[in-house]
């Protein structure tokens, strides 16, 4: 057999009738609390690009772990080229045909590209034959990967492609790809696209799942609309416009962000010269990062993840090895780098980390309990010593009603919120601690539109009030949405800042890619918020 014959192995479809490739008929699924899936009918053609939409908690990760047999239904049935099925688990639904690229990767840092994918594979192996696979079907597609690398040494977009190769390897009919593109550049997205469409043309479905409406429309020849565990449509994503599309998601239209008219004041965040070796043997270490927040202006921090975000933000936080000058980091004019979290609150920093269960809310904590996490400085929340649960209460129904949190009230545990109502907790429990300089990570990474342009211009509206705001973020449409300045971190080095209206995503891009500094631009320096 050829290392990877499309054409023997099903991708080839041209003479075969046009019978769907999956077929879905009345799938429901009851969990306690909620119903994910009620009477969902979803038909996807042989070598349809099908994209499937829809908010926070729609059910749009309840089906797709139907389809790839790690959830069973209650109710419902499946029909695959035809024929009903049952997909009891992963590995029935690799025998089918069925392959799945999840948002998060599961790869082994310590071993090599080849040791990865032989451990999805499901039928007997040889390490050297299969590395000789990977080097063919890898240059074949244009996703170049040597199979003897550790993953550690590979970058974001690189264990992508691993991830696809390890689906290719297994010559799948019907492709999963859940929220591919939030860890790429704008000219890897383009790399991605141009697979995916060529895997398209020889006859493999795909099943897109995205929040990003742009892609959604440039990618997709169909799409199904979820809402509340339903399907509320079916359209073809070009013949829409953003706004009708958010509309079927949402139930509603979008408000446009409003910025208020401000002038940026004095600097509330000054980094200088942080070096910080990072504690994490995968990780990077800064190198000379230098840049100023200054009050009432948004500065966002671009980079695809790995290149240091996360040693930056410890840096700032007060959460990293202690290893800062004091200088280093200065909080309303005043030394911050050697300050504890604690005593850097006390400054007037607040922080939204990247990682919303575990770190910015205890999953099986109330919410309640978790607005003491961080406001517990209010001192009728604690007192001598003693819980006011009265007040706690009183602050996370006051957050979950000016936020729109969608919960079952200051009692629910975080773990039962979705991503987006829980990271709407967590930023309003942050702007409600009244802060001087707010750092937020990801803020609306994995967010469906409609949370995506309520937290966007909650952020807008703090810093109108005077706020600094720094956005880490991997989203460059946020970006480039809500920031006066944006910067990018690459490699541990930071970028020139631009204002976001001199620059553009290709040039951001670049950079993410690490073309600046000594390879094509100026050093990094301290920008000012405007020339």
């Amino acid at each position: 057999m050829s290392d990877l014959s499309f054409s023997e192995n099903g991708f080839d479809d041209a003479a075969a009738p046009r019978t769907p490739r999956l077929a879905l008929h009345g799938i429901s699924k009851q969990y306690p609390g909620v119903r994910a899936n009620d009477g969902v009918d979803l038909v996807v053609a042989p070598g349809e690009i099908h994209a499937v939409l829809g908010e926070n908690g729609a059910g749009k990760s309840t089906l797709m772990k139907i389809i790839y047999g790690a959830v069973r239904p209650d109710a419902g049935e499946i029909r695959w080229e035809g024929a009903a099925v049952e997909i009891a688990s992963p590995a029935a639904a690799r025998k089918l045909g069925i392959g799945m690229v999840f948002q998060h990767f599961s790869l082994f840092e310590t071993l090599t590209v080849a040791e990865n994918i032989a451990l999805a594979l499901d039928e007997p192996f040889d390490l050297a034959a299969l590395a000789k696979r990977i080097r063919d079907v890898s240059h074949e597609y244009g996703l170049d990967i040597d199979p003897a690398r550790h993953v550690a040494s590979l970058a974001v977009g690189e264990r992508q492609r691993v991830e696809i190769v390890r689906c290719l390897l297994q010559h799948p009919r019907l492709l999963i790809m859940d929220e591919p593109t939030s860890v790429l550049t704008p000219q890897a997205v383009q790399k991605l696209f141009e697979t995916l469409r060529r895997l398209a043309a020889q006859g493999c479905s795909i099943l897109y799942i995205s929040h990003k409406l742009d892609e959604i429309q440039a990618l997709c020849d169909t799409a199904t609309v979820m809402r509340g565990g339903r399907v509320t449509g079916r359209v073809r994503p070009r013949d829409e416009t953003h706004a009708s599309l958010a509309q079927l998601m949402v139930g509603h239209s979008l408000p446009d962000y409003t910025r208020r008219p401000h002038t940026p004041g004095a600097v509330l965040l000054s980094v200088r010269d942080l070096s910080v070796a990072s504690n994490d043997p995968f990780g990077t270490s800064l190198a000379g990062v230098s840049f100023d927040v200054h009050e009432g202006e948004i500065f966002g921090i671009a980079g695809v993840s790995g290149n240091g975000q996360a040693e930056l933000l410890a840096a700032l936080s007060g959460e990293g090895n202690g290893a800062v000058a004091a200088d280093a980091v200065m909080l309303c004019g005043k030394p911050a780098g050697r300050l504890s979290p604690a005593a850097r609150r006390r400054l007037g920093f607040a922080f939204v980390p990247e990682e919303r269960l575990g770190r910015g809310a205890v999953p099986a904590m109330s919410l309640a309990e978790n607005a003491l996490l961080t406001a517990h400085r209010d001192a009728r929340m604690v007192r001598h010593g003693w819980i006011g649960a009265r007040t706690m209460r009183a602050f996370a129904k006051r957050c979950i009603e000016m936020f729109d949190v969608r919960c079952g009230g200051p009692d629910a545990l975080a773990q039962s919120l979705s991503g987006g109502n829980l990271q709407k907790f967590i930023v309003g429990r942050e702007i409600l601690l009244s802060p001087k300089v707010l750092v937020v990570a990801q803020p609306t990474w994995g967010v469906d539109v409609g949370a995506s342009a309520f937290i966007r211009q909650q952020l807008l509206d703090l810093s109108a009030r005077g706020v600094a705001v720094l956005v880490v973020s991997e989203e460059l449409d946020e970006l480039f949405d809500i920031c006066d300045r944006i910067a990018v971190l690459a490699g541990g080095r930071l970028s020139p800042a631009r204002k976001s209206d001199e620059t553009h995503a290709e040039e951001i891009g670049r950079w993410m890619a690490g073309l600046f500094g000594d390879r094509g631009a100026a050093p990094s320096e301290p920008q000012p918020a405007h020339s």
